[in-house]
C-alpha cells in the first residue's frame, strides 16, 4: 500500500487532475461563474479545453487537498489556444475573491504592447473583455500601474513589464518603479507569459534563494514569496520536461496539460501542406501569389470576407530579407500574362491547377489575375519586419492583420516573428532561400534551424474562423475534413512553400511531427532475438566500429583539383513548374517528383564572364569570404574564374 501512495505522490499534478476530471469531480467547477462569462468578449465563447483549465484552477483554489502555499501553477498549453484569454478569465475570478493587483511579465516588449491591446484597447477586435466589466451592479475599471503604492482597492491594476525591467527596477531604486516594499503588505497576483524564459537558473543547477546572486528567476520567486496569499501563474506552450531541474520544479505545478497534437486533433488548427516545387526563389513566389490570390477570390465568391497573409523568410541575415523584399516588389511591378500562362501551362500542382480551373469558371481572365495580384500586393500592402525598431513599430499592425483597415498582405522577416505573433489569417509561408539546413545530427537528426521552421508553422497554423451564408459549422474549428474536394477546404489549410529537395523536406516532416503539427504514421514494436541468434560467435563476439569528425585542413589547396574535384561542370536548371503536395506523412517516400531532364554542356570559356559572374553570385557559396575557407590562397573572383 506504501508503494502504490508514493506512486500516486510522484505523479503530476496534471495526470492526478486528469483522473479527477475523468471520474466527474470537476463536474460542478465546469459550470463557469456568470461573472466571468459575462464579463469577457462575448465573441470569445469558450472553448472545451479553456472550461476545463478554469475548472482545474478552481478545484485547486478551492478544494484541492494538496493544495501549496503561496499557490505556485503552470499551464502548458499550444501556441494558439487561448492562453491570454484565460488570463482574462482568471484576473475576473481572482478578483471576486478579493484580488487587486495584478503583474504580468514576460522576456520581451513586443507581447507586452500585444497583450496591453488585449486587455485595454476595447477598439481592438482582440479586446478579452466585454464593454464594460461589471461587479454587483457596479463597473470595474482596468487601471495600468508603474507600482502598487497607490492602486486602488476598487478596480483592477495590473502593472505590464518584463522581467528584465523588473529585476532591474529591484534592484536599482528608481522613482515611481516596482520595489520590494510593494509586495510586504500586499497580496499580489504574478502572471508569467512565455515562461520558459525564466527557467535559465533552473537549467543550470537546483534554485537556491539563499546561496544565488540576483538573477530573473530568483527575482520573480523572491517577490512570490513575500505574502502566503500570493499567486504565480506561469503561461507556456514550450517546457523542457527531459531536463531533470525543470522536470522536478514543476511536477507538482503543471496544473493542465495541453498539447499542440491535441490542439490539432480537436480541429481547432488549420492543416500543414508542403507544397514543394521544381522552381527558383522566382517561381516559389509567383506560386505562392496565385494560391493566396486564389483563397481570397474563393472567400468572396462565398461571401466570406477574408485577407490571406503570405510570410517570406529569410535564411539568417536582415539583408537577405531586404533582398527579399526588393525581388518581390520587382517581380510585381514587371509581372506579365505570359509569366503566369507559363505556369498554367507546366505546373501540375493540383492546388495551383485548381486555381486556374477557379478563375476560368468564374470568367476571371489573366489580365485580370495579374491587375489584382499588381494591387494586392503593391509596395505599400508589403511590411518588412527584421530591425528591433521595426518590431516595436509594427507590433500592434501585426497583430491586427485580421482588421478590415489593415491592407497588409505580405510581411518579410527574418526570425523576429517567431514568438509572441498572434495571427489567424498567415496562410502561405514561402522558404526563399534554398541551402540544406545544417546541424541535423541534433535533436533526433533534425537541425536547429529546421525545428524553429516547424515552430514558425505552428504560429501560423492558427485556424481563422468563417462563418456560410447557407450551411450551418461551428466557426471556430475545421469544417472539411470529411469532405477535402470542397472548395473552401483551402481556407483550412496552410501552405508552406520549399525547394524541391527529399531530404529536407524528410527533416522538416520529422520536425512537423515533434511539434505536434501532424501525425506520426510510424509505430514503435518489440524485436526479440531469437536465443539461436543470442549462442552464434557473432552476436558474443561481434564489433562495433566508431568513427569521429576531424576538421579539414585546406592550407594545399591550390586548385579545385586539389578538393578531389574531378566533375567541373556548373549545373543551371531550367525550372519546369512541376510540383507536388505532401500530406501529414501519407506517403513514405519523397520522390523528388520523378523528373526527367535532359542536359547540355558548355564549355567555360565559351560563356561571357559578365553571366559566370551573375551565376556565381546567385549561389551563396560561391561568395569570396567563403571561397577563401577552401582556396587560402585565392586573391579575388576572377582568380577563381581563371
Amino acid at each position: 500500500m506504501n508503494m502504490v501512495q508514493k506512486t500516486l505522490n510522484n505523479e503530476y499534478l496534471s495526470k492526478k487532475l486528469d483522473s479527477v476530471s475523468n471520474l466527474g469531480f470537476l463536474n460542478q467547477y465546469k459550470k463557469i461563474p456568470l461573472f466571468i462569462k459575462e464579463n469577457l468578449n462575448p465573441d470569445f465563447p469558450l472553448r472545451p479545453y479553456q472550461v476545463e483549465s478554469f475548472a482545474r484552477f478552481f478545484y485547486y483554489f478551492e478544494s484541492y487537498p494538496e493544495k501549496q502555499m503561496p499557490i505556485h501553477l503552470l499551464f502548458n498549453m499550444a501556441t494558439g489556444s487561448g492562453k491570454t484569454l484565460i488570463m482574462a478569465g482568471l484576473i475576473l475570478y481572482l478578483y471576486e475573491k478579493g484580488y487587486r493587483n495584478f503583474l504580468f511579465f514576460v522576456n520581451s516588449t513586443n507581447i507586452i504592447e500585444k497583450t496591453k491591446d488585449n486587455f485595454l484597447n476595447s477598439l481592438s477586435n482582440k479586446y478579452l473583455f466585454n464593454n464594460k466589466i461589471i461587479f454587483n451592479n457596479k463597473e470595474v475599471k482596468i487601471n495600468t500601474v508603474d507600482n502598487f503604492e497607490d492602486s486602488n482597492a476598487q478596480e483592477i491594476n495590473i502593472c505590464f513589464t518584463t522581467i528584465q525591467k523588473l529585476h532591474s527596477d529591484l534592484y536599482i531604486q528608481k522613482e515611481n518603479s516596482l520595489t520590494f516594499e510593494d509586495f510586504k503588505d500586499k497580496k499580489i497576483v504574478l502572471i508569467s507569459d512565455e515562461s520558459h524564459h525564466g527557467q535559465v537558473q533552473t537549467k543550470q543547477r537546483t534554485l537556491d534563494l539563499k546561496d544565488e546572486k540576483p538573477n530573473w528567476e530568483n527575482t520573480v520567486l523572491n517577490v512570490f514569496n513575500k505574502n502566503k496569499e500570493n499567486l504565480l501563474l506561469e503561461f507556456t506552450a514550450t517546457i523542457d520536461l527531459n531536463h531533470k531541474e525543470i522536470e522536478q520544479k514543476y511536477r507538482d505545478k503543471i496544473i493542465y496539460k495541453y498539447d499542440l497534437k491535441e490542439f490539432r486533433k480537436d480541429k481547432y488548427s488549420k492543416d500543414i501542406e508542403i507544397l514543394r516545387s521544381d522552381t527558383d526563389k522566382k517561381g516559389r513566389i509567383l506560386l505562392a501569389l496565385i494560391l493566396n490570390q486564389y483563397r481570397q477570390d474563393v472567400a468572396s465568391k462565398h461571401g466570406i470576407d477574408l485577407k490571406p497573409v503570405i510570410l517570406f523568410k529569410a535564411q539568417r541575415t536582415i539583408e537577405q530579407s531586404k533582398e527579399n523584399k526588393r525581388l518581390f516588389q520587382e517581380i510585381i511591378e514587371n509581372l506579365l500574362k505570359k509569366e503566369l500562362e507559363e505556369i498554367k501551362h507546366k505546373t501540375n500542382v493540383d492546388e495551383i491547377k485548381r486555381a486556374f480551373e477557379f478563375y476560368e469558371k468564374e470568367n476571371i481572365k489573366i489580365e485580370m489575375l495579374v491587375q489584382r495580384l499588381k494591387i494586392n500586393f503593391a509596395e505599400n500592402k508589403c511590411l518588412s519586419v527584421n530591425e528591433e525598431s521595426e518590431k516595436e513599430n509594427y507590433q500592434l499592425l501585426l497583430n491586427s492583420l485580421e482588421d478590415k483597415n489593415n491592407k497588409i498582405r505580405a510581411i518579410f522577416a527574418v526570425q523576429k516573428l517567431n514568438e509572441g505573433w498572434d495571427v489567424l489569417n498567415l496562410y502561405d509561408i514561402v522558404r526563399v532561400y534554398e541551402s540544406q539546413a545544417a546541424g541535423g545530427s541534433t535533436k533526433g537528426g533534425i537541425s536547429p534551424s529546421t525545428i524553429s521552421e516547424a515552430q514558425l508553422i505552428g504560429r501560423g497554423a492558427r485556424y481563422c474562423p468563417f462563418k456560410l451564408r447557407t450551411q450551418s459549422y461551428e466557426r471556430y474549428k475545421r469544417k472539411f475534413d470529411e469532405d477535402l474536394d470542397h472548395e473552401l477546404r483551402i481556407l483550412e489549410e496552410l501552405h508552406f512553400h520549399s525547394f524541391n529537395e527529399s531530404r529536407y523536406i524528410a527533416e522538416l516532416n520529422n520536425a512537423l511531427v515533434n511539434e505536434g503539427l501532424i501525425d506520426d504514421k510510424t509505430e514503435e514494436k518489440e524485436l526479440k532475438l531469437k536465443d539461436s541468434f543470442k549462442k552464434t560467435k557473432f552476436y558474443k563476439e561481434g564489433i562495433i566500429y566508431l568513427n569521429h569528425q576531424i576538421k579539414n585542413n585546406y592550407s594545399y589547396v591550390k586548385s579545385l583539383s586539389d578538393l578531389g574535384v574531378k566533375e567541373k561542370d556548373f549545373r543551371y536548371d531550367i525550372f519546369s513548374f512541376q510540383g507536388k503536395v505532401s500530406h501529414a506523412l501519407t506517403e513514405e517516400k519523397y520522390d523528388n517528383l520523378n523528373l526527367k531532364k535532359e542536359p547540355k554542356t558548355y564549355a567555360i570559356n565559351e560563356i561571357e564572364k559578365h553571366i559566370i559572374l551573375n551565376v556565381l553570385a546567385k549561389k551563396e557559396f560561391f561568395k569570396f569570404e567563403n571561397l577563401k575557407t577552401y582556396f587560402p590562397e585565392l586573391k579575388s573572383i576572377k582568380d577563381f574564374i581563371e
